[in-house]
């Protein structure tokens, strides 16, 4: 990933481009191996850099060689080299970047290209070729990535677009989270959707498409698996995100597999160079051998984990890492270091949404000492609970109808919570979190999943299988993954089913008491009780979120940032606590015991 800033319509963009570098300089920790600039004839496009493919080609903004097209992208295009061949001969690529095929694929199929990208990605194109030039931007199926629209009454008929809301506050006075699926059109000024996929239209209120297809354990496994393989795309060293839970374990073991693959056929092509280089078996010389043992150790997947002290998270973590073999990274923190971070990480994440809040901190410090080993790149488990329904709250669906709406509504909504989480917490110091559970291809096949086999009971009323697998939350996954491949299972039976935690919680129920407890104690009852005089829009329900919400306005003052931002909260109307924490869910039992 990396920080792309764009303006169109300017009447004077070379003199105006001292002034929009200095805004996308804040930009800057996502993309700290490079930047680039290009300033058109009504248009500035600038662009930090992360490189992690084509690393030695790929500065952007990417330009064709006519000229005429210019583009700046955030994301990895997974399936570029599908892509490059597709397009023919005609057009000569001149770099290694995964992006650079947008700029092909848009002479050919205009903004239909959209439709054909496989990855996560914001981009902007600007077309030079047609008077008015044109630009086009868009944004990835679910929001992965992020990027920001702004407008601004001192620039009339400009538009504006960023990677995050710091590089826009102080020049637009009406901002939007860009819409994910959409692409944006100057040419007639349309936002229109270019992702549709056939369960969209399941939460629908007047005709909803409930599916009612039964669970195939097979290809759902085989399509996570296929997700996660191709986000091992990387020229630059990667690691997993491991918390010990489900989704971040089954991740990770499947990028163990993977990567387990891959070393062997790099050992096994060094064999076969070995022997032709000579008419018979070779005597090996020392560097032969110190080569081979690295060849057969690397690529050796790394994990990382975080937690305070004795935490269910890091207890579990250390457990699953010893078992599928990774190098793993373990990382304390203290409460006081996680509140000391808070200022940063709201800066960074730009919301006030206390769920976001909590579970972005120890992420955020965890990439720090990621991206100080020198890894930019990790595998992350973000989208199996809004997918399969695995928050705790959904034991209190009415019927599976609901049940499936509520997963729609979630997916849709992934880009304001842990979307926005996995992505500007990690890209705070330049570390990418790619997320296989959003792959389109995984979400086709589980969101068509009739919900009744999604569904889950709670206590005492909590069913088992055949098999005395209990039906708990994320049932169909972890029966997906319950099996042994090459005689081997996928993860130790205590860990692929143990019971979900909230990442704020999984990390160290004292993480959360500590924030409460220090908003208590900065937040006096007379402000608490005013706090409607303050704040007219998402008014704070708890002194904690008062606190976060004080700090926030500290860093962003301006109405049109508050407006950017979306509360996480567990659906009221099932009779469920306001916190989202999982503790306030009544059927949550603790994953592990210490002792």
């Amino acid at each position: 990933m990396c920080g792309i800033l764009a303006v169109h319509g300017l009447e004077k963009p070379s003199a105006d481009r001292a002034h929009f570098l200095s805004l996308s300089k804040r930009l800057r920790h996502r993309g700290p191996d490079w930047s680039g600039c290009y300033v058109g004839k009504e248009s500035i496009l600038a662009h930090e850099r992360l490189a992690i493919v084509g690393v030695d080609s790929g500065a952007q903004p990417l330009v064709s060689e006519d000229g005429k097209v210019i583009l700046t992208v955030n994301g990895e295009i997974y399936n570029h080299v599908a892509l490059r061949s597709s397009v023919g001969s005609d057009f000569k690529f001149r770099s290694h970047s995964d992006c650079e095929v947008i700029i092909p694929l848009y002479k050919k199929y205009d903004k239909e290209l959209c439709g054909m990208l496989d990855g996560m990605f914001s981009f902007v194109l600007l077309d030079e070729s047609v008077t008015p030039s044109r630009i086009i931007a868009a944004r990835d199926p679910i929001g992965i990535t992020t990027l920001y629209q702004g407008w601004s009454s001192k620039r009339p008929g400009a538009v504006y677009f960023a990677s995050e809301l710091k590089a826009l506050i102080t020049e637009c006075d009406k901002i939007i989270s860009f819409p994910p699926g959409h692409v944006y059109d100057s040419r007639d000024q349309s936002t229109t959707r270019h992702f549709r996929p056939s369960w969209w239209d399941g939460d629908a209120p007047n005709n909803p498409t409930i599916p009612t297809t039964s669970v195939d354990y097979t290809l759902l496994r085989e399509t996570l698996e296929a997700a996660v393989r191709k986000r091992l795309m990387s020229e630059v060293p990667y690691g997993v995100l491991l918390s010990g839970g489900l989704d971040s374990s089954l991740i990770a073991a499947i990028a163990a597999r993977e990567t387990e693959k891959v070393a062997q056929a790099q050992y096994e092509a060094r064999q076969r160079k070995l022997a032709e280089a000579s008419s018979g078996p070779p005597t090996p010389k020392w560097d032969d051998l110190a080569e081979q043992a690295a060849l057969a150790s690397w690529p050796q997947l790394h994990s990382f984990s975080i937690g305070l002290e004795n935490s269910p998270d890091l207890l579990a973590a250390r457990k699953a890492a010893h078992y599928l073999g990774t190098v793993h990274h373990e990382y304390v923190f203290t409460v006081q270091e996680g509140l000391d971070a808070i200022p940063d990480v709201i800066y960074h994440l730009e919301t006030y949404d206390v769920t976001t809040v909590r579970a972005s901190t120890p992420m955020y410090l965890l990439s720090r000492k990621i991206k100080a080993m020198g890894v930019k790149m990790v595998l992350s488990g973000e989208g199996s609970d809004e997918i399969l329904g695995g928050y705790l709250y959904f034991h209190a669906a009415p019927d599976s109808a609901s049940f499936h709406q509520e997963c729609i509504r979630r997916v849709k909504n992934l880009h304001t919570a842990d979307c926005l989480r996995a992505n500007k917490s990690t890209m705070a110091w330049g570390l990418e979190a790619r997320v296989p559970f959003l792959d389109k291809a995984f979400l086709e096949v589980a969101m068509n999943v009739d919900a009744k086999e999604k569904m889950f009971s709670k206590g005492a009323e909590q069913k088992v299988d055949d098999d005395g697998c209990p039906k708990m939350e994320k049932y169909i996954l972890r029966k997906a993954f319950d099996c042994s491949p090459n005689g081997k299972p996928y993860l130790p039976k205590s860990i692929l089913w143990r019971q979900k935690e909230q990442f704020s919680d999984g990390v160290g129920y004292s993480w959360i008491d500590g924030i409460k407890d220090h908003a208590a104690a900065l937040v006096s009852d007379d402000a608490f009780n005013k706090r409607g005089e303050r704040w007219s829009l998402d008014t704070p329900d708890t002194k904690e979120a008062y606190f976060i919400r004080e700090i926030f306005d500290g860093l962003f003052p301006l109405e049109a940032a508050a407006k950017t931002a979306v509360r996480w909260i567990p659906r009221g109307d099932w009779g469920c606590a306001a916190d989202p924490s999982g503790r306030s869910v009544s059927i949550h039992n603790a994953a592990y015991e210490t002792s």
